[in-house]
């Protein structure tokens, strides 16, 4: 496949974009009187829209998509009932592994249509029968031609809140999950939510993965795991392999605690992935005005050199009755409620959904550079501003070197 006519990062003219056997033979500025020629195989002319990499959603929960108000809805609309609907929905048996296949399937062709190429998914493991990870095992495989996934072993009510939780997240581990989890803050005592990160992080040194920790999503300034990330990740010299999901009781921190704490969690080399749309939903509750945000402080992170990533987190369960894995509106809400829609990064926005996130799952072979694995996507916009701006459509997107879709511009013909 040839890509005529792109606008890409870094390059002021148009560029040709040669595919061949699954990676990007070269990219040249374009040529005027190019002339189709059957050599290329099929030809595709971008007329300067603008060309990124894959996205990439490393923080998504496939195994609860499409389940919300089964077996009710969240009344509340907080985090904590949404678990408890969650424990119900496990101990009803409504969990069969077909249903939550052919569900998780259809939350990350939603996520695909939308450009992403790539999902690091948590999955429930407090479960005897790990169902949940056995359906995605299955989905992992079966959508390997046009999605590659990764899967957390995730213990959504607790390595030690939960019977034999941690002996469950080691399971999941030694049965295919590719990344070890934790949820520090919902274990019976901070010593247990300590015991917990240290836990993660010896299964991550025992089985040679990295890790992904729910930490500190809650709306409490005491809760402070991310520091015992910071600190496993450096005493182990893990530096670049944990990753710290939500993190939203830092916008609660003091000044004073944060000046400690970024030089700690920057040595450490933390990645962040962060859900502004779920969050700024679940968070807040019931305290008095003014309401917190309830977001981690996006701004102050990547200002201070930390890696940060946008990420969905839910399509349409009990924590979140949203959401169709539409990264650029995730991209949207984040700089504005990061009072960031200012040229450094504006102009870089699709960083939050590309490059940062690729870094977090260690992706090999990521970005649009000669000898990359071809995993791009031509948006219906000619920068990245405009497809902030317009909420631009993906209008080819190609994985691995094979299109896994095409849609036409749903551009308008004015008649006035």
């Amino acid at each position: 496949m040839l890509i005529r006519n792109a606008t890409i990062r870094g390059e002021e003219k148009l560029v040709d974009i040669l595919v061949d056997e699954g990676r990007i033979a070269w990219v040249h500025s374009s040529d005027p009187e190019f002339i189709e020629s059957s050599e290329f195989g099929e030809v595709y002319d971008a007329e300067g829209r603008y060309v990124a990499p894959q996205l990439v959603e490393s923080h998504i929960h496939l195994d609860y998509a499409n389940t919300a108000g089964v077996p009710r809805d969240n009344a509340s609309g907080t985090l904590f009932e949404a678990i408890e609907i969650w424990r119900e929905r496990k101990e009803q048996g409504l969990n069969s592994p077909e249903e939550i296949k052919s569900k998780a399937v259809a939350a990350a062709r939603s996520a695909v249509s939308h450009g992403v190429g790539f999902i690091r998914t948590h999955v429930d493991v407090t479960d005897p029968e790990l169902v949940a990870l056995g359906a995605l095992l299955e989905v992992k495989k079966e959508i390997a031609p046009w999605c590659e996934i990764q899967i957390v072993a995730f213990p959504q009510n607790g390595m030690y809140a939960y019977p034999d939780g941690s002996t469950l997240v080691e399971k999941a581990l030694q049965e295919g999950a590719d990344v070890v989890g934790a949820i520090p803050h919902l274990e019976p005592t901070r010593e247990d939510g300590v015991r917990s990160v240290k836990h993660a992080f010896d299964l991550a040194e025992k089985y040679g993965v990295r890790v992904d920790i729910h930490c500190d999503e809650i709306d409490d300034e005491q809760s402070r795991f991310v520091e015992v990330m910071a600190a496993e990740t450096s005493a182990r010299t893990m530096f670049g392999l944990a990753n710290v999901s939500h993190a939203v009781a830092m916008s609660y921190y003091t000044s004073g605690f944060m000046a400690r704490l970024l030089p700690k969690m920057n040595a450490a080399e933390l990645n962040f992935s962060i859900c502004p749309n779920e969050n700024l939903h679940l968070q807040g509750r019931g305290l008095s005005y003014p309401v917190p945000r309830g977001v981690a402080p996006v701004k102050q992170l990547v200002d201070f050199g930390l890696n940060v990533a946008f990420c969905q987190d839910s399509i349409s369960d009990p924590w979140y009755p949203m959401g169709n894995g539409d990264l650029v509106r995730i991209v949207d809400t984040g700089l504005h409620v990061g009072h960031m829609l200012t040229p450094a990064y504006f102009d870089r926005c699709l960083d939050f959904v590309t490059t940062n996130p690729a870094k977090t799952l260690g992706i090999d072979d990521y970005g649009l550079g000669v000898g990359k694995r071809a995993n791009l996507v031509v948006f219906d916009a000619g920068s990245e501003r405009e497809i902030l701006q317009q909420s631009a459509p993906v209008l080819l997107s190609v994985h691995d070197g094979k299109k896994v879709f095409e849609r036409p511009s749903a551009q308008a013909s004015w008649s006035i």
